[in-house]
C-alpha cells in the first residue's frame, strides 16, 4: 500500500489539501448549504462516507460537533475480505470508510456532507486520494436511508450546478454493508500524532476545518 509504504520510509512530499481544486488547507474554500437535507430524528442516526485514507477522514469527524462517535472500516465488499491486508490489494471491491453516530439534533446529515465536500476529501479524485491510489481510496457514500441517498445525490447535483469544482465530481453512491477495521486503525490520528502520514496528510486537514467551521468544530 503506497500509503504505509510512503509513511515506514519518510517520502511523503510536502504537506497539501485538495478541497476545491485548490492545494492550501489555510484558505480552503467552503461549499454552499445544501437545500435539501434529511428530516430531523429523535434517535442517533448513523452515516458511513469513503474519501482516502480512514485515519483522516475519522480525525476530522471526531471534531464535529453533534458527532457520537467514528469508526474507521471497510464498505462495499464482504465480510470474509474486510481485513487490512485484504483491502491492501485493491481486488476486494471494499473502501475506506467512516461509519459516523451523530445526533440530528445538533448537527444535520447534510451539514456532515458539507464537511465531507468542503474539508474531508478531494471528491474530485478517481480512485485516488493524495499519495495513496487504488479503488480503496475512492470517493463514495453508503447511504443508510432513502432519504440520505435522496440528500446525498441532490446536493451533488447542486454542487455540480454551481461549478463549486474545477474538475467532475468523482463520487458515487453505492450499496454496502459497513465491517470495523482493525483495533490499531481507530482513532490512529490522536494515538499517533507524530506518525509521518497524519503529520504531513491529515493534521492540515483537521486545521483547515476547524479555521473553516468554527461553530462546527469541538
Amino acid at each position: 500500500m503506497i500509503r504505509a509504504a510512503a509513511a515506514a520510509a519518510g517520502l511523503i512530499g510536502i504537506a497539501a489539501l485538495v478541497t476545491t481544486g485548490r492545494a492550501d488547507a489555510e484558505r480552503a474554500v467552503l461549499l454552499p448549504t445544501a437545500k435539501v437535507d434529511v428530516p430531523a430524528a429523535a434517535a442517533p442516526q448513523t452515516a458511513v462516507l469513503a474519501g482516502g485514507c480512514f485515519w483522516g477522514m475519522e480525525a476530522v469527524f471526531r471534531r464535529v460537533k453533534g458527532v457520537r462517535s467514528v469508526t474507521a472500516g471497510y464498505a462495499g465488499g464482504t465480510a470474509a475480505t474486510a481485513n487490512y491486508p485484504a483491502v491492501s490489494s485493491e481486488r476486494t471491491g471494499h473502501a475506506e470508510a467512516i461509519r459516523i453516530s451523530y445526533d440530528p439534533g445538533r448537527v444535520s446529515y447534510a451539514t456532515l456532507l458539507r464537511v465531507y465536500f468542503s474539508i474531508a476529501h478531494d471528491p474530485t479524485q478517481v480512485d485516488r486520494q493524495g499519495p495513496d491510489s487504488g479503488p480503496s481510496y475512492r470517493s463514495a457514500i453508503f447511504p443508510q436511508t432513502p432519504q440520505q441517498a435522496a440528500v446525498a445525490r441532490a446536493y451533488v447535483a447542486q454542487l455540480t450546478a454551481a461549478h463549486s469544482f474545477q474538475r467532475p465530481i468523482a463520487t458515487k453512491l453505492e450499496q454496502g454493508r459497513f465491517y470495523p477495521a482493525e483495533a490499531y486503525h481507530q482513532d490512529f490520528f490522536d494515538r499517533n500524532p507524530g506518525h509521518p502520514y497524519i503529520v504531513t496528510w491529515d493534521k492540515p486537514k483537521v486545521a483547515a476545518f476547524r479555521a473553516g467551521f468554527p461553530t462546527l468544530a469541538r
